[in-house]
Protein backbone atom coordinates (compact mmCIF):
# COMPACT_ATOMS: atom_id res chain seq x y z
CA UNK A 1 0.00 0.00 0.00
CA UNK A 2 1.26 3.68 -1.02
CA UNK A 3 2.06 5.59 2.16
CA UNK A 4 -0.23 8.60 2.19
CA UNK A 5 1.20 12.28 2.18
CA UNK A 6 2.19 13.86 5.45
CA UNK A 7 2.32 17.33 5.33
CA UNK A 8 5.88 18.95 5.57
CA UNK A 9 7.29 15.41 4.16
CA UNK A 10 9.50 16.70 1.33
CA UNK A 11 7.86 13.87 -1.29
CA UNK A 12 8.71 15.45 -4.24
CA UNK A 13 11.66 16.47 -6.20
CA UNK A 14 11.69 18.70 -9.61
CA UNK A 15 14.22 18.69 -12.19
CA UNK A 16 14.50 21.35 -15.10
CA UNK A 17 15.39 21.65 -18.74
CA UNK A 18 15.74 24.03 -21.88
CA UNK A 19 15.18 23.99 -25.28
CA UNK A 20 16.43 26.73 -27.56
CA UNK A 21 18.44 30.09 -26.59
CA UNK A 22 17.43 32.25 -24.29
CA UNK A 23 18.95 35.07 -26.07
CA UNK A 24 17.36 37.93 -27.73
CA UNK A 25 19.97 39.70 -29.94
CA UNK A 26 19.84 36.96 -32.15
CA UNK A 27 16.77 34.32 -33.08
CA UNK A 28 17.42 31.36 -34.78
CA UNK A 29 13.87 31.74 -37.71
CA UNK A 30 13.62 27.96 -37.18
CA UNK A 31 13.52 27.58 -33.67
CA UNK A 32 12.47 31.04 -32.53
CA UNK A 33 11.22 30.18 -29.31
CA UNK A 34 12.60 29.17 -25.27
CA UNK A 35 10.89 26.68 -23.98
CA UNK A 36 11.56 25.52 -19.92
CA UNK A 37 10.40 22.43 -18.92
CA UNK A 38 9.78 20.73 -15.23
CA UNK A 39 9.40 17.44 -14.62
CA UNK A 40 8.14 16.72 -11.10
CA UNK A 41 8.80 13.60 -9.57
CA UNK A 42 7.23 11.62 -6.43
CA UNK A 43 10.41 10.62 -5.02
CA UNK A 44 9.00 6.78 -4.16
CA UNK A 45 8.20 6.95 -7.85
CA UNK A 46 11.68 8.14 -8.70
CA UNK A 47 13.64 5.64 -6.66
CA UNK A 48 11.54 2.68 -7.14
CA UNK A 49 10.54 2.98 -10.66
CA UNK A 50 12.19 5.71 -12.99
CA UNK A 51 15.67 5.18 -12.15
CA UNK A 52 15.52 1.07 -12.68
CA UNK A 53 13.42 1.54 -15.78
CA UNK A 54 16.13 3.68 -17.25
CA UNK A 55 18.84 1.58 -15.94
CA UNK A 56 17.33 -0.91 -17.62
CA UNK A 57 17.15 0.92 -20.86
CA UNK A 58 20.67 1.66 -20.93
CA UNK A 59 22.09 -1.94 -20.15
CA UNK A 60 19.84 -3.23 -22.70
CA UNK A 61 20.99 -0.85 -25.67
CA UNK A 62 24.35 0.03 -24.67
CA UNK A 63 25.64 -2.87 -21.78
CA UNK A 64 26.42 -0.34 -19.38
CA UNK A 65 24.40 2.76 -17.54
CA UNK A 66 26.99 5.38 -18.11
CA UNK A 67 25.82 6.89 -21.40
CA UNK A 68 24.20 10.15 -20.64
CA UNK A 69 20.61 10.83 -22.72
CA UNK A 70 20.46 13.64 -24.39
CA UNK A 71 17.94 14.71 -27.16
CA UNK A 72 20.13 16.22 -29.13
CA UNK A 73 22.21 12.74 -29.80
CA UNK A 74 19.13 11.35 -30.37
CA UNK A 75 18.40 13.74 -33.43
CA UNK A 76 22.26 14.34 -34.49
CA UNK A 77 23.75 10.88 -33.70
CA UNK A 78 27.35 10.18 -33.43
CA UNK A 79 29.93 8.34 -30.75
CA UNK A 80 27.65 6.22 -28.62
CA UNK A 81 24.53 7.03 -30.77
CA UNK A 82 25.70 6.74 -34.00
CA UNK A 83 23.80 2.80 -33.94
CA UNK A 84 20.73 5.09 -34.41
CA UNK A 85 21.97 5.26 -38.09
CA UNK A 86 20.49 1.66 -38.52
CA UNK A 87 17.05 2.19 -39.10
CA UNK A 88 15.93 -0.93 -37.83
CA UNK A 89 17.98 -0.82 -35.03
CA UNK A 90 16.64 3.00 -34.50
CA UNK A 91 12.98 1.93 -34.38
CA UNK A 92 13.42 -0.29 -31.61
CA UNK A 93 15.39 2.35 -29.61
CA UNK A 94 12.41 4.50 -29.84
CA UNK A 95 9.62 2.30 -29.76
CA UNK A 96 11.43 1.30 -26.44
CA UNK A 97 12.05 4.83 -25.46
CA UNK A 98 8.53 5.89 -26.24
CA UNK A 99 7.98 3.14 -23.88
CA UNK A 100 9.47 4.04 -21.07
CA UNK A 101 9.03 7.71 -21.14
CA UNK A 102 4.83 6.83 -21.53
CA UNK A 103 4.74 4.64 -18.35
CA UNK A 104 7.21 7.30 -16.29
CA UNK A 105 5.46 8.94 -13.87
CA UNK A 106 5.89 12.61 -13.66
CA UNK A 107 4.17 15.86 -13.92
CA UNK A 108 4.65 18.52 -16.57
CA UNK A 109 5.32 22.49 -16.06
CA UNK A 110 6.19 24.21 -18.82
CA UNK A 111 6.31 27.45 -20.42
CA UNK A 112 7.56 28.88 -23.89
CA UNK A 113 8.02 32.10 -24.89
CA UNK A 114 8.03 33.40 -29.00
CA UNK A 115 10.83 35.50 -28.73
CA UNK A 116 10.27 37.56 -31.74
CA UNK A 117 6.91 38.49 -30.11
CA UNK A 118 8.34 38.94 -27.01
CA UNK A 119 10.76 41.86 -28.60
CA UNK A 120 7.61 43.55 -30.02
CA UNK A 121 5.39 43.49 -27.53
CA UNK A 122 8.30 44.69 -24.94
CA UNK A 123 10.57 47.42 -25.45
CA UNK A 124 13.25 45.93 -22.21
CA UNK A 125 12.10 42.66 -22.61
CA UNK A 126 12.75 40.02 -19.65
CA UNK A 127 15.07 37.10 -19.64
CA UNK A 128 13.19 34.60 -21.33
CA UNK A 129 14.94 32.04 -19.52
CA UNK A 130 13.82 34.34 -16.20
CA UNK A 131 9.85 34.35 -17.93
CA UNK A 132 9.69 30.95 -17.81
CA UNK A 133 11.12 30.21 -14.72
CA UNK A 134 8.88 32.75 -12.28
CA UNK A 135 5.70 30.57 -13.78
CA UNK A 136 7.45 27.24 -13.55
CA UNK A 137 7.84 28.16 -10.14
CA UNK A 138 4.43 29.43 -9.18
CA UNK A 139 2.95 26.68 -10.86
CA UNK A 140 4.98 24.20 -9.01
CA UNK A 141 4.24 25.52 -5.88
CA UNK A 142 0.46 25.69 -6.48
CA UNK A 143 0.60 21.73 -7.57
CA UNK A 144 2.33 21.06 -4.12
CA UNK A 145 0.43 23.47 -2.25
CA UNK A 146 -2.42 20.88 -3.30
CA UNK A 147 -0.64 17.97 -2.21
CA UNK A 148 -0.22 19.61 1.11
CA UNK A 149 3.40 19.91 0.61
CA UNK A 150 4.69 23.25 1.11
CA UNK A 151 5.79 22.83 4.84
CA UNK A 152 9.39 22.00 4.14
CA UNK A 153 11.88 22.73 1.35
CA UNK A 154 11.30 21.30 -2.18
CA UNK A 155 15.10 20.83 -4.30
CA UNK A 156 14.56 21.78 -7.64
CA UNK A 157 17.86 20.67 -9.85
CA UNK A 158 18.73 23.16 -12.97
CA UNK A 159 21.51 22.02 -15.62
CA UNK A 160 24.88 24.30 -15.19
CA UNK A 161 25.45 26.48 -17.93
CA UNK A 162 28.72 28.51 -16.95
CA UNK A 163 29.52 30.57 -14.20
CA UNK A 164 28.30 33.62 -15.10
CA UNK A 165 24.67 32.32 -15.92
CA UNK A 166 24.71 30.03 -13.42
CA UNK A 167 24.95 32.72 -10.70
CA UNK A 168 22.55 34.83 -12.70
CA UNK A 169 19.97 31.93 -12.64
CA UNK A 170 20.43 31.41 -9.09
CA UNK A 171 20.20 35.27 -8.05
CA UNK A 172 16.61 35.05 -10.31
CA UNK A 173 15.67 31.71 -8.42
CA UNK A 174 16.23 33.62 -5.09
CA UNK A 175 14.18 36.49 -5.74
CA UNK A 176 11.43 35.05 -7.45
CA UNK A 177 11.40 32.30 -4.12
CA UNK A 178 11.80 35.47 -1.85
CA UNK A 179 8.60 36.69 -3.26
CA UNK A 180 8.99 38.70 -6.32
CA UNK A 181 6.04 36.53 -8.30
CA UNK A 182 2.35 36.94 -9.17
CA UNK A 183 1.27 35.20 -6.40
CA UNK A 184 2.95 37.39 -3.90
CA UNK A 185 4.00 34.12 -2.30
CA UNK A 186 7.49 33.10 -0.15
CA UNK A 187 8.39 30.07 -2.43
CA UNK A 188 9.85 27.05 -0.29
CA UNK A 189 12.28 25.82 -2.81
CA UNK A 190 15.94 25.29 -3.20
CA UNK A 191 17.98 25.47 -5.98
CA UNK A 192 20.84 22.63 -7.16
CA UNK A 193 22.98 22.95 -9.86
CA UNK A 194 23.86 19.62 -11.66
CA UNK A 195 26.62 19.74 -14.12
CA UNK A 196 25.80 19.45 -18.19
CA UNK A 197 26.87 15.97 -18.10
CA UNK A 198 25.04 14.70 -15.24
CA UNK A 199 23.97 11.19 -15.11
CA UNK A 200 21.03 11.97 -13.07
CA UNK A 201 17.54 10.23 -14.58
CA UNK A 202 15.69 13.24 -13.65
CA UNK A 203 17.60 15.72 -15.28
CA UNK A 204 18.11 12.96 -18.90
CA UNK A 205 14.07 12.87 -19.16
CA UNK A 206 13.83 16.68 -18.28
CA UNK A 207 16.50 16.84 -21.59
CA UNK A 208 13.63 14.84 -23.80
CA UNK A 209 10.84 16.55 -22.65
CA UNK A 210 11.31 20.07 -23.97
CA UNK A 211 12.04 20.48 -27.18
CA UNK A 212 8.80 18.06 -28.55
CA UNK A 213 7.22 20.70 -26.60
CA UNK A 214 8.11 23.51 -28.47
CA UNK A 215 8.25 21.38 -32.05
CA UNK A 216 4.12 21.10 -31.13
CA UNK A 217 3.90 25.32 -30.65
CA UNK A 218 6.22 25.79 -33.85
CA UNK A 219 4.74 23.60 -36.14
CA UNK A 220 0.92 22.37 -34.54
CA UNK A 221 0.19 20.28 -37.56
CA UNK A 222 3.63 18.06 -37.37
CA UNK A 223 3.32 14.42 -36.37
CA UNK A 224 4.70 14.08 -32.62
CA UNK A 225 4.64 11.16 -31.18
CA UNK A 226 6.87 12.27 -27.97
CA UNK A 227 4.19 15.15 -27.83
CA UNK A 228 1.57 12.86 -27.78
CA UNK A 229 3.19 10.77 -24.98
CA UNK A 230 3.91 13.83 -23.06
CA UNK A 231 0.36 15.57 -22.88
CA UNK A 232 -0.99 13.18 -20.59
CA UNK A 233 1.51 14.18 -18.28
CA UNK A 234 1.06 17.93 -17.88
CA UNK A 235 -0.58 19.14 -14.55
CA UNK A 236 -4.22 20.47 -15.14
CA UNK A 237 -6.66 23.13 -13.57
CA UNK A 238 -10.25 22.08 -11.95
CA UNK A 239 -11.97 21.34 -14.90
CA UNK A 240 -9.46 19.52 -16.88
CA UNK A 241 -7.55 22.40 -18.34
CA UNK A 242 -3.86 22.51 -19.21
CA UNK A 243 -3.31 26.24 -20.53
CA UNK A 244 -2.37 28.37 -17.49
CA UNK A 245 -2.03 25.54 -15.19
CA UNK A 246 0.78 22.70 -17.00
CA UNK A 247 1.43 25.20 -20.00
CA UNK A 248 1.90 28.65 -20.69
CA UNK A 249 3.02 30.31 -23.57
CA UNK A 250 4.62 33.88 -23.73
CA UNK A 251 3.44 36.91 -24.56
Amino acid sequence: MTPTAQPGSDEYIVFVDESGDHGLSTVDPDYPLFVLALCVFRKQDYIESICPSIQRFKFRYWGHDSVVLHEHDLRKPSGAFGFLFDRERRQAFMSDLNALMESARFTLIASVVHKNNLKQTDALPRNPYHICLEFGLEQLYKFLESRRQIESTTHVVVECRGRREDADLELEFRRICSGANSINKQLPFNIVMSPKQSNAPGMQLADLVARPIGIKVLRPAQANRAYEILAAKFDRGPQGEVEGWGMKCFP
